[in-house]
């Protein structure tokens, strides 16, 4: 009777079901300082690799970090081609692709040209080359706004007067026009007139078609422009007695004078 009672307090022992942690801080207290630093160590471990590829995915690691800044300036870059708000028109006349041979081959690039103006008289150009489209369009409208022109406009709408240009093998022939005769011009000579605020003008371009060559031998037209009211200070006269030569009479050269703008 007494074996019996032994056997079954033995069995019982044996099928006692181990208590489960509820908590991480019962669990640490149930294991030994073995098992607890096998885990540590197996957690940092854990850790270490998820950083690990985390960073290198968002720009962390060695090589991911330099990944993710080059497409956020890449998405920067391609941000800045819009207007900005300082009133400058920003055209763009022009993309070429370009290459440079050297000793492991070819390294391609891209030039592209630009023409800015503030549409009240003010206009330049300037081009840029760089490994991308959007740095060289930034290079170039960097360059066109060191270098703006002011024109002289009549009525603040069209030239005062023809004039001529020329740049190698380009020849440009500008001639103002009535209210209502809108841009009468083609290629990258309307991009000029449209960043310079002309609103009635007349054009031709013979010769080239180069658009570098035409937009140089646009500027060169327009920098011979002169109004009225410059001449006159020129010759010391008053803008009243250059206009009436014409066989106009002095009440509307006086008028007319009157009715110039810058």
């Amino acid at each position: 009777m007494m074996a019996d009672n032994a056997n079954t307090e033995n069995t019982e022992a044996q099928t006692e079901v181990p208590a489960v942690a509820t908590t991480p801080s019962e669990a640490a207290d149930n294991q030994s300082p073995a098992q607890a630093g096998d885990g540590n160590a197996r957690q940092g471990q854990g850790q270490g690799r998820g950083r690990g590829r985390g960073g290198n995915r968002e720009g962390g690691g060695p090589g991911g970090g330099d990944r993710g800044r080059g497409r956020g300036g890449r998405d920067n870059n391609r941000g800045g081609r819009q207007e900005e708000d300082d009133g400058i028109i920003e055209k763009l006349v022009h993309i070429n692709r370009v290459s440079k041979t050297v000793k492991g081959g070819k390294r391609f690039g891209f030039a592209a040209l630009v023409v800015v103006g503030d549409g009240q008289g003010r206009v330049g150009f300037g081009h840029g080359k760089a490994r991308e489209v959007p740095e060289a369009i930034t290079k170039a409208t960097a360059a066109a706004r060191k270098k703006m022109i002011r024109v002289s406009l009549k009525e603040g709408r069209t030239l005062h007067h023809d004039g001529n240009g020329r740049f190698g093998a380009g020849k440009v022939t500008l001639r103002s026009a009535p209210p209502g005769t809108g841009i009468i011009a083609g290629g990258p000579m309307r991009a000029v007139f449209e960043s310079l605020g002309v609103a009635d003008v007349v054009t031709k371009s013979v010769g080239t078609s180069n658009p570098y060559n035409m937009i140089r031998a646009t500027f060169d037209a327009l920098s011979e422009q002169t109004s009225p009211k410059s001449v006159a200070q020129r010759r010391g006269k008053k803008v009243a007695d250059l206009l009436g030569r014409g066989g106009s009479s002095a009440a509307e050269a006086e008028a007319d004078a009157a009715a110039l703008t810058e």
